[in-house]
């Protein structure tokens, strides 16, 4: 059986579910090989516009396969082996977003805060317990929660391995949205849905500006912003949406 699942609940949106219920979707190499694999497939699908990555009602992905890195020593293969996927998140274009069921713990939890947006029921628990087995995050859990929450807050979380809930993560800026737990995939496909309909340029734009500032300086990042935002007046998508707006009618966008 597969450990990834695929699904298109719409033409424009993808889903990669995980399917490892059995050990509550840890992440083995098998498992970040697969997810890869599905996302390199779906970003590379012209029609799809917007990525729904999520796990079961159970667990988002409760964490590394330990059985796989008890025994691991410093430079040994497996660790290159753990990058794949947030390799292939940034390679993508597509925007993916994280709908959280359940546990997202340690390397669930890096791989939530690896995406665009995360939308998370009200009883999902997050946290880098890493440091309870003597060792720490290493998939960038320490520098997105220091972003996100900042000092204070990540360091309270990260040097306890403390679990924490949906309304605490979105109060530290690690979940965009908090949603009854029944409605967490049908609120993410719908999100996935409206980001679909954007202008795709535009969307792949917004999204590298994000992603590239938050790593430079405010200065660079703003160059990077008006940089992006004069290109896109040369797409016919801005054309389009802006003549709608002016002549007062629905825009036909066709991400060119």
């Amino acid at each position: 059986m597969s450990m990834v699942i695929i699904e298109r609940p719409s033409a424009r949106v993808g889903v990669i579910r995980l399917n490892r219920p059995e050990r509550r979707n840890a992440l083995s190499t098998a498992l970040r090989a697969e997810i890869a694999a599905a996302i390199a497939q779906l970003d590379a699908a012209p029609e799809i516009r917007c990525i729904v990555l999520t796990g079961d009602d159970k667990a988002f992905a409760a964490g590394a396969d330990l059985a796989e890195l008890a025994q691991a020593a410093p430079l040994q293969d497996v660790f290159a082996k753990l990058a794949v996927v947030k390799q292939a998140i940034e390679a993508a274009s597509t925007p993916i977003i994280a709908a959280v069921r359940g546990m997202a713990l340690g390397g669930g939890c890096e791989l939530a805060m690896m995406c665009d947006i995360v939308v998370a029921g009200d009883s999902a628990k997050f946290g880098q317990p890493e440091i309870k087995v003597g060792i720490m995050p290493g998939a960038g859990g320490t520098q997105r929660l220091l972003r996100a929450a900042g000092k204070a807050k990540a360091l309270r979380y990260l040097l306890t391995g403390d679990i924490f809930g949906a309304a605490q993560a979105e109060a530290m800026g690690i979940v965009s949205e908090v949603v009854p737990d029944a409605d967490v995939m049908s609120h993410a496909v719908a999100l996935a849905e409206t980001i679909a309909a954007q202008p795709a340029l535009a969307v792949q734009a917004i999204r590298e500006a994000v992603r590239q500032g938050a790593n430079t300086p405010l200065d660079t990042a703003l160059v990077l912003e008006n940089r992006l935002f004069q290109m896109l007046f040369s797409t016919e998508d801005q054309k389009e949406g802006m003549a709608a707006f002016l002549e007062k009618r629905p825009a036909n966008f066709k991400g060119r």
